[in-house]
């Protein structure tokens, strides 16, 4: 006989470690867009929030590019980076949806490019807010 996978086990598990973030702004609640941002985006890149930043540190390691010794400029390479990047941008789509429940991504699949709009700009906000820690993660 086939093993069956037991998804309710893996979804209840995946559910349990993200954290509760409280939501403020509903006015993009009533979609339902709006609601798997609040639901799900936000609550999945707060749980990756630090393999995130490395991410995006090690590929500017990787790839070489110097960050500039100011913070401003260093937003500005960084907002040019994740505007640009595709490979970048499909890897951090790849960290967030690898956190989906199977019903999150039945929903993301038809949804995927306005959801991957507002995933990449919620992640680049992440990656500006905390550009010290990338330079940090960076240079260790």
């Amino acid at each position: 006989m086939a093993h069956i996978p037991d998804f309710s086990r893996s979804t209840t598990a995946l559910l349990a470690l993200r954290p509760i973030i409280a939501t403020a702004d509903t006015s993009e609640a009533d979609t339902p867009a709006g609601l798997f941002l609040h639901a799900t985006l936000r609550p999945v890149l707060k749980l990756q929030n630090d393999l995130l930043l490395l991410l995006v540190a090690d590929f500017v390691r990787d790839h070489h590019i110097r960050l500039a010794p100011n913070a401003t400029e260093q937003q500005r390479q960084l907002t040019e980076l994740l505007a640009r990047n595709t490979k970048l941008r499909y890897t951090i789509v790849g960290l967030v949806t690898g956190q989906f429940t199977t019903a999150e991504y039945a929903f993301y699949r038809p949804h995927r490019a306005e959801l991957n709009r507002r995933l990449l700009e919620l992640a680049q906000r992440r990656v500006l807010d905390q550009t010290t820690a990338v330079v940090a993660a960076d240079t260790a």
